[in-house]
């Protein structure tokens, strides 16, 4: 039995009393409930306070109403006992048969299980990594690869339709820079202080002469635009080839200056001045942001009539909408504080409601230490620790892990050495070690010939069993709760507790016979968990991107 399952039961057995006229609830009977599991494991296996939160709105006293509910609940075979605890706690233990049902349910769900509706019909764009086309991509950015992927995959496990987006910044006076500067590196001369530097640089513009024909001998104007386009080309191609190594996928690669080439930028302007929000001073056009919290109104079309970036932040932002997304979620780095008022004014002023339509999840930086100190240098890029060279130190799985399982908005310090090491204590190593171990259980048991051909779900009575499956039961609602919340770390802790669970289990439940032991309903009843346990573990590690091993 789900949690979901129990709460179901619970509203029938009000509905019960309603029908009966026990009850008489205000405002009528909810239509859905939650029912948590107690940190206290003697209180039972599941608790609800809905006695206290419908006692008053029936004119009872919740304990008094919760005396009623679990007279209800005590007639359900599925439930062996039912508790009042303190002003009107209901304290529930469910029967081995009942609760033995989800191992059976999981694995007939497979990869699917773990998803929900509950964010069905939401159109989501989730935008993260938004970079220069100028140089390699680097620790923040590596963070947002990790945790976006993450949080698009969550998001869609919970019924949404996600777009994940890279938006590139490729228009601007840092392309022209970096033009400047591989045409300089190409011909040997100095790089301009406010260029681009780093031996990737060097390296670049090496490539761009051997492959281009002919560009060193354009004038000069128009080699600086030839390198900074052959530059583009091939920096973009270099971070896409790197993030789908690092597993992080993208739907849409959206250009800057499509806004401007396809007069986004214009068709933007006129649907905000229609909606009354622009005005012009000084020579330029203005939009009054203001008037939506942000601590200044944003110039959209300066003097020399250039529209500015915050044009191609509206521009954007009204394209997005335009395409059909419900909600637009931006994820910016620990140095765009400033951009969450602005943005929220942005679809303030486009006539959106800036509390549903936009969210802007603002990340914190991450400190990397390799031997004890702290990474600050890249070998190619010169200033910045790429997220290719973190790849390298780390591993794939270990760096999209560790980086996945702590709240974005907090500080972080990663340790190489720690996050690499292949003991318990390492949590990506544990969980997947657990996956492992699963595993080889049943291959094991397929060797000797164990068919999972009958299941009894009441013979899964133990104590360690009945917490493993509880634990099971959570995964559709943690996965749930980690979409609604944009939080997909809750994922990798629930991971850890639930390997937890299993070593607890797999300790004290003996799951294979022994020599030459007689294959027992409980030896399959053990197997069945082992191996829906093996599911929840794989759907869980993909969720965060992370492969689930068979062997280790």
């Amino acid at each position: 039995m789900t949690p979901e399952q129990l709460a179901e039961k619970i509203l029938q057995a009000l509905a019960a009393l309603a029908a009966d006229g026990a009850i008489t609830v205000e405002g009528g009977l909810p239509r859905e409930l939650k029912v948590e599991r107690p940190k206290n494991p003697e209180h039972g296996d599941y608790a609800t306070n809905v006695a206290m939160q419908l006692g008053k709105r029936s004119g009872m006293n919740p304990r008094a109403f919760a005396e009623l509910l679990a007279a209800k609940l005590r007639g359900d075979e599925a439930i062996t006992a039912v508790e009042i605890a303190g002003p009107g706690f209901i304290n529930l233990r469910v029967a081995a048969d009942a609760q033995g049902k989800v191992a059976q349910a999981i694995l007939d769900a497979g990869p699917k299980y773990g998803t929900s509706d509950s964010l069905q019909g939401r159109a989501i764009n989730l935008e993260f990594i938004s970079a220069n086309p100028t140089g390699p991509l680097h620790l923040g950015h590596t963070r947002w690869a990790a945790v976006g992927d993450a949080l698009a995959r969550v998001l869609a496990a919970a019924g949404a339709s996600v777009s994940r987006e890279f938006y590139i910044n490729d228009r601007g006076n840092q392309m022209d820079k970096f033009g400047e500067s591989l045409q300089a590196a190409a011909h040997g001369h100095q790089i301009p202080e406010d260029g681009y530097h780093g031996e990737y640089i060097l390296d670049l513009a090496k490539r761009i002469a051997d492959e281009v024909p002919d560009i060193l001998t354009l004038p000069a104007d128009e080699q600086v635009i030839a390198f900074r386009e052959a530059g583009y080309e091939r920096q973009l191609k270099e971070q896409q080839d790197q993030l789908e190594h690092f597993r992080t996928k993208f739907d849409v690669w959206f250009s800057e200056r499509s806004l401007h080439e396809q007069d986004g930028v214009p068709h933007a302007i006129q649907k905000l001045r229609d909606q009354g929000h622009l005005y012009e001073a000084d020579d330029a056009l203005w939009m009054r942001t203001t008037d939506f919290t942000d601590d200044k109104d944003r110039v959209l079309i300066r003097s020399n009539g250039e529209p500015t970036y915050f044009a191609s932040d509206a521009a954007y932002y009204v394209n997005k909408r335009e395409r059909g997304f419900e909600t637009c979620i931006y994820l910016l780095g620990a140095d765009h504080h400033g951009y969450v008022n602005r943005l929220k004014a942005i679809a303030a002023c486009a006539g959106d409601d800036p509390e549903h339509n936009i969210e802007i999840l603002i990340g914190q930086l991450v400190k990397i230490l390799k031997g004890g100190e702290e990474m600050r240098l890249s070998k190619r890029a010169g200033t910045i620790v790429t997220l290719a060279e973190l790849v390298e130190e780390g591993g794939v799985d270990a760096l999209r892990y560790t980086l996945c399982r702590y709240p974005a908005d907090s500080p972080l310090t990663l340790d190489i050495e720690e996050m690499t090491r292949q003991a318990s204590e390492n949590p990506v190593y544990y969980v997947q070690y657990a996956h492992a171990r699963l595993a080889s259980i049943l291959r094991n048991a397929d060797e000797l010939g164990i068919k999972l051909d009958e299941f009894d779900p009441g013979l899964l009575s133990h104590e360690r069993e009945g917490d493993l499956l509880r634990a099971l039961a959570e995964f559709p609602r943690v996965v749930a709760t980690a979409a609604e919340l944009r939080e997909p770390h809750r994922v990798a802790r629930y991971l850890e507790d639930t390997a937890s669970a299993f070593h607890k289990f797999y300790d004290s439940c003996r799951v294979l016979p022994r020599g030459d032991e007689e294959v027992e309903p409980v030896h399959k009843a053990r197997l069945t968990l082992v191996s829906a346990t093996r599911t929840v573990l794989a759907n869980g590690l993909d969720l965060l991107g992370v492969s689930a091993p068979e062997r280790m």
